[in-house]
């Protein structure tokens, strides 16, 4: 089974469908289930009690986790003088704590079968150091930090961890930034190209396939930093 959180929307959701639609136990996490179209769960990533009764619930099932996208996340585009402390706790809770907690919570069970890959997500924002996007910026680094230290721990046990970093994908993620802020990061890429959620789908399937096994510790940027 492979877990997606964040999946009742945008990358979360292409990711949970894709993987569905191509044979995998897929079980979506989200904080609102009613529209997800594959099994989903209710789930707030930012509360470790919260990840820990997911896994209780599966144990008790008998499901084993083989698999773990960690595509929760939330932003918030303003400088750092005046983004409030509420929406900077708010930030490090959901996008790096919470893909600690899962990775902690989904890893330890991963390791029954001694196999699985993991992959979690950042921004193309942390590589170019984007004005306004500090705090988002430094919530997605700490992910890609952990990402490459948690993979060495996990290479034992045949488990792969890796991090998408995705230049501007059409989600709701981008809501109050204009065209002309898009189209100035897009044109920082390596390839000058808008990308869909289906590229982002695209790579994370890659990761789940046998041979991208060698794969590991890695940051993969969608359009390239």
């Amino acid at each position: 089974m492979i877990i997606v959180t964040g999946a009742s929307r945008g990358i979360g959701r292409a990711i949970g469908e894709r993987l569905t639609e191509n044979g995998f136990q897929v079980l979506g996490l989200a904080r609102n289930v009613e529209t997800i179209p594959f099994r989903a769960m209710e789930c707030d990533v930012s509360s470790y009690e919260s990840v820990r009764q997911v896994a209780r619930e599966l144990r008790r099932e008998g499901s084993q986790v083989t698999g773990l996208v960690n595509a929760a996340g939330i932003a918030s585009m303003n400088l750092a003088l005046s983004t409030p402390p509420t929406v900077t706790q708010a930030l490090l809770n959901t996008n790096l704590a919470g893909t600690i907690y899962c990775c902690q919570v989904f890893g330890a069970s991963m390791l029954r079968s001694a196999r699985g890959s993991i992959v979690n997500f950042s921004t193309i924002a942390v590589a170019l150091g984007l004005k306004g996007e500090s705090v988002y910026s430094a919530s997605k680094a700490g992910v890609e930090a952990f990402t490459r230290s948690f993979a060495r721990e996990m290479a034992d046990f045949n488990i792969t961890v890796n991090c998408i970093a995705p230049g501007p994908i059409q989600t709701d993620l981008l809501r109050g930034i204009t065209e002309d802020q898009i189209a100035r990061i897009v044109s920082q890429q390596v390839i000058t190209e808008r990308f869909t959620v289906d590229a982002v789908a695209d790579v994370t399937e890659l990761l789940f396939d046998k041979r991208s096994s060698s794969i590991s510790g890695q940051v993969l940027h969608i359009g390239g930093a």
